[in-house]
């Protein structure tokens, strides 16, 4: 295909798939949905994201059973638990997330809103120092990891570094950072802008990717991410990750 009508078709299926009684019923960013208050919706919207491999239904049902043991108020959980509280996620599993695991990520998250400045703070801090998404991930991950950790909790977090595609904090950041009139995505962060966004590479968006000859490389790494996300801003430098949905949509739902 050419380029002009691999962009005419990636405008018509993101006009098709990015519609929120399309996506969201299906999609696991129905669990920040549930919120109102900001930091809630980051909170919930992070660790949503963080679990979203697998089966989607399992995926939702997880995460509700998280929230659930937060008793549905995640911010206010991090900031006022102490070691006690914590020790009710020692059994909560999703696939090789164990409690050990989830421990260590809401340590983290209550440590990053205590000292930090929360979420929006670490990430629009790291974009503002270096203007480039790939190293606000480095920063993320050197914040997020300050705790001492067993190895086997890091295999849970994204580390470009080692060639990671970092999918899952990606495609958090889509939801925070872009907005449009769909009402999917949040749009809350106002420091990052969506021209600065990384596509959220998954097996679906690499497949349909590498047919329609946006992506060469074989592996879904850090290196195929930035090739894919090169390649979309050539169709929308302003936007470029609006194509996420038009790219998952082909390979998931046709």
């Amino acid at each position: 295909m050419e380029k002009h009508e691999i962009k005419r078709l990636l405008d018509e299926k993101y006009r098709e798939y990015c519609r929120s009684e399309f996506f969201i019923a299906t999609d696991p960013i129905q669990i920040p949905k549930m919120f109102e208050e900001k930091e809630d919706i980051e909170i919930s919207g992070f660790l949503a994201a963080s679990l979203a491999w697998g089966q989607r239904p399992t995926i939702i049902k997880k995460c509700r059973e998280l929230m659930q043991l937060m008793e549905f108020a995640p911010s206010d959980f991090l900031l006022h638990a102490d070691d006690m509280d914590f020790d009710r996620f020692r059994h909560f599993k999703h696939r090789t997330f164990n409690g050990y695991d989830c421990v260590y990520f809401l340590q983290s998250l209550a440590r990053i809103y205590r000292e930090e400045g929360g979420l929006e703070t670490v990430f629009t801090k790291g974009w503002q120092e270096n203007g480039d998404m790939f190293d606000v991930l480095r920063h993320w991950y050197r914040i997020f990891t300050i705790l001492p950790a067993e190895k086997r909790v890091l295999r849970h977090i994204a580390c470009v570094d080692k060639g990671s595609a970092a999918k899952r904090i990606n495609m958090f950041l889509r939801w925070m950072v872009r907005r449009d009139v769909s009402g999917i995505d949040f749009g809350l962060w106002k420091g990052i802008p969506a021209s600065g966004l990384l596509i959220p590479l998954d097996l679906h968006t690499g497949n349909v990717s590498r047919q329609l000859g946006l992506l060469t490389r074989k592996q879904n790494d850090a290196r195929s991410v930035a090739e894919l996300t090169a390649r979309l801003r050539e169709f929308d430098p302003d936007d470029p990750i609006r194509y996420d949905f038009a790219l998952f949509g082909l390979g998931a739902f046709k």
